[in-house]
C-alpha cells in the first residue's frame, strides 16, 4: 500500500525570486517499530537539529532566505506565505511546508490566525 503526505514546497528560481510547489511525500507501508504492526512510512532524511517555535497573533517577518534547508510542520495557527513574486499560501494547523529558498529574495511570513502560531522546524542536511 502507498500514499502520500501533501508538502508545499518554496524555492529560489534561477533568476532568485521565490516560487511555490506543491510536492508530496510518498509513503509505503512497511515494518517501522516491530512487534508493532507495519504503518506508513516515508524515506528517512538526514536531519541535524530541530527546533519548536511560537510566533504571537500579529507577527510578520520581512523578506528573507530561509536560513537553511528546513520543514516546518504547524502544530496551531495560521500562517500566510509570501513569495518574492507576490504568490500568497496559507500554512495551518497539520500542514508540512518545506523550505528551500536558502538563496534569492527569499519570503515574508505572518501570522494570520486570531491566536499565535506553532510550529517545530527540523533543519534538514
Amino acid at each position: 500500500m502507498r500514499t502520500g503526505k501533501k508538502v508545499l514546497r518554496l524555492y529560489a528560481d534561477a533568476a532568485g525570486d521565490s516560487r511555490f510547489a506543491d510536492d508530496g511525500v510518498t509513503l509505503n507501508l512497511q515494518e517501522f517499530a516491530p512487534p508493532a504492526p507495519p504503518l506508513l512510512v516515508s524515506t528517512a532524511e538526514a536531519a541535524s537539529r530541530y527546533v519548536l517555535m511560537r510566533l504571537p497573533a500579529g507577527w510578520f517577518g520581512e523578506p528573507h532566505a530561509a536560513p537553511r534547508r528546513q520543514i516546518m510542520f504547524c502544530l496551531a495557527g495560521r500562517l500566510k506565505v509570501t513569495t518574492s513574486t507576490g504568490d500568497t499560501r496559507i500554512v495551518e494547523t497539520g500542514d508540512a511546508w518545506l523550505m528551500e529558498d536558502t538563496t534569492g529574495k527569499g519570503h515574508a511570513t505572518e501570522v494570520i490566525s486570531a491566536g499565535d502560531a506553532e510550529a517545530v522546524i527540523i533543519q534538514l542536511e
